[in-house]
């Protein structure tokens, strides 16, 4: 099954991705993971890359879709694949289609802007293995420690409180549209992000096999 999560950004869709991931055993194609290994490599898209995330703007289509081209063609993503993060346009939907890639279903995570806010300042990464904890939900053993690595964790520079009101206004402009766009073709199920995060993967499940 080839799947896409669409969801404001904290709205959960990393950790409902992990949860699919286990259930049907397909990968979750983060493009996040990807734009941020380019940035770490320093390669000519992964400095593109950087300078649109630092601004809280989009990266553009081109670099997107060329990392995510390669990536699918990789053997673990054969029996189907979850999208996180792409498409965020719906150029990049229509790209998307133009690619021949069949997309069997999309997955809406719905979380009220002023809960993700929250959500997001209480976030920490692992910049070595790209692991997130949350101070509330989902803390480390040890405070500002990574468990898979034993690395540092930092506050990511977008999940600063103006970088997030920044990529709020973002999603909402360019891609919330994506949602009448997957609707008119019949592939859209909403899920309502509860305050368990146990009680919203029920429901992503449950959407599955709607």
């Amino acid at each position: 099954m080839n799947l896409i999560l669409l969801g404001a950004p904290g709205a959960g869709k990393g950790t409902q991705a992990e949860v699919i991931c286990k259930e049907l055993g397909i990968p979750t194609i983060s493009t996040g993971n990807m734009l941020r290994a380019a940035v770490k490599a320093g390669t000519e898209y992964g400095l593109k890359a950087k300078a649109a995330m630092d601004a809280g703007d989009l990266v553009s289509d081109d670099i997107v879709i060329g990392i995510l081209k390669d990536r699918i063609k990789e053997p673990d993503a054969q029996n189907g694949f979850i999208l996180d993060g792409f498409p965020r346009t719906v150029p990049q939907a229509e790209a998307l289609d133009a690619m021949g890639v069949t997309i069997d279903k999309v997955i809406e995570i719905y979380v009220p802007d002023e809960k993700i806010q929250q959500r997001m300042s209480g976030r920490r990464v692992c910049l070595d293995c790209g692991a997130t904890f949350h101070t509330d939900f989902k803390p480390p053993k040890q405070e500002g420690i990574c468990d898979a690595c034993g690395k540092e964790l930092v506050i990511r520079k977008d999940d600063e409180p103006e970088t997030v009101k920044s990529r709020l206004k973002t999603y909402h402009e360019q891609t919330a549209p994506l949602k009448d766009y997957y609707k008119a073709q019949g592939k859209l199920t909403t899920v309502v992000g509860q305050e368990e995060v146990a009680d919203t993967s029920k429901l992503t499940l449950e959407a599955l096999k709607a």
